[in-house]
């Protein structure tokens, strides 16, 4: 790697992170979010002369309706940034936030550019599951090897809990203690320096008056985590993937909308405008496994990106888990021996939301300034399972 110049990260932020889709982001457009973060993420450069940015590379895990037509260029204008500054939309679905920062930082590590924007931004409340017009390739149901393809993600759950003995107590378990820790992180005031509050706007028709009338306020806190959650109540909760299964809505990550963006420069221009770094880009590897166990991804991502970073894990402060399912962080925290104490100590996506192709840019956010919050200097790493069969991590030096 030492052909490569280094990467630096001077400013990360996210919105608070709704509940889809009747949580409090749902009539914010997508673009609008991405917009916000990018404006938000720039205040914290104020020097910065934006004609000097080169792209802006945004993830989306359904680049669809209200997410289309390569909405990082749109919300790159929308932003207010200068006409030359492009835009990249992404998908490699739940990873896409953190494959924006691969790209984003690579483009800078190769020289092509010296300053970028990496991204992420998903409305799960405006586009569902799986886009509006599902139409998978009928091949995918002619070969029973292909089949898993067409599996839901709650079934590939299902799936890794059966191979990896995963039950539902523990899945359980889990889950109230990502709450726990969540709430904890709220009350602690721990997510303040990352979060970049937004002003949402309400309009709703009044026929009596026949005008529409509008509604502000201003979303700050991640709407996700319940103070009510507990054993009791998460073993009340049916199965809903699997008749007799062991995965639930209170085991699995929520539908969520949120965003988040991340500025990386290069070391000409961190002494250029005298911008003080807060991190720096190490590596990112995606690796992929069978369909029917996607969960189990970050098995196989995490000792690769480990290998051409020439790292450990000892050498890791802090990780960032993508919490798709309870069933699949557990598999994977007992098959690579993670240390379940720096392994979310925020908590994660089954308290605070999974908006998709936004979580890796919103995990990275909240990876820096966690370690920062705590006085931790070193690695730290953001890890997700992903869809169709895939695993990916990158590591992260924060200062």
């Amino acid at each position: 790697m030492s052909q490569f110049r280094d990467a630096y990260i001077v400013a990360a932020t996210r919105t608070p992170v709704g509940k889809a889709p009747r949580g409090m982001l749902k009539t914010v457009r997508p673009d609008d979010m991405l917009a916000h973060v990018i404006k938000s993420v720039l205040k914290q450069a104020p020097d910065l002369d934006h004609k000097e940015i080169n792209d802006v590379v945004a993830g989306c895990a359904f680049p669809e309706a209200e997410q289309g037509m390569n909405f990082a260029r749109i919300s790159v204008l929308l932003s207010g940034l200068p006409d030359s500054v492009s835009g990249l939309t992404i998908n490699r679905y739940c990873s896409s936030g953190l494959n924006a920062l691969q790209i984003a930082a690579d483009r800078v590590r190769t020289g092509e550019a010296e300053v970028t924007i990496a991204a992420g931004s998903e409305s799960m409340s405006m586009i569902p599951m799986m886009g509006n017009k599902v139409a998978l390739n009928p091949e995918i149901f002619t070969k029973d090897e292909n089949v898993a393809i067409a599996y839901g993600m709650g079934l590939t759950a299902e799936k890794v809990a059966e191979k990896w003995q995963v039950s539902r107590e523990d899945q359980d378990a889990f889950s109230l203690e990502s709450h726990k820790r969540a709430l904890a992180a709220i009350q602690a005031g721990k997510f303040k320096a990352e979060i970049s509050p937004l002003e949402v706007v309400v309009r709703t028709p009044d026929l009596n008056t026949r005008k529409v009338k509008e509604t502000k306020f201003t979303a700050d806190t991640d709407e996700g985590p319940r103070p009510d959650t507990s054993l009791e109540g998460l073993a009340k909760l049916r199965s809903v993937f699997m008749n007799k299964g062991t995965v639930t809505a209170g085991n699995s990550s929520q539908t969520s909308d949120g965003a988040g963006a991340v500025l990386v420069v290069s070391e000409d221009i961190l002494k250029k405008y005298n911008l003080t770094p807060i991190a720096r880009y190490v590596g990112f590897q995606v690796r992929g496994v069978p369909p029917e166990y996607m969960g189990i991804g970050p098995k196989e991502a995490i000792p690769a990106v480990l290998k051409s970073a020439g790292l450990s894990l000892s050498d890791m402060k802090w990780i960032e888990l993508n919490e798709a399912f309870a069933a699949q962080s557990v598999a994977v925290i007992r098959e690579l021996n993670l240390d379940a104490n720096i392994v979310n100590p925020n908590g994660g996506a089954i308290a605070l939301g999974h908006p998709l192709g936004a979580t890796g840019a919103i995990r990275t956010a909240t990876l820096i300034h966690g370690m920062r919050n705590e006085g931790l200097k070193g690695y730290g790493m953001v890890t997700m399972c992903i869809g169709a069969g895939m695993g990916a991590a990158g590591i992260i030096e924060v200062f």
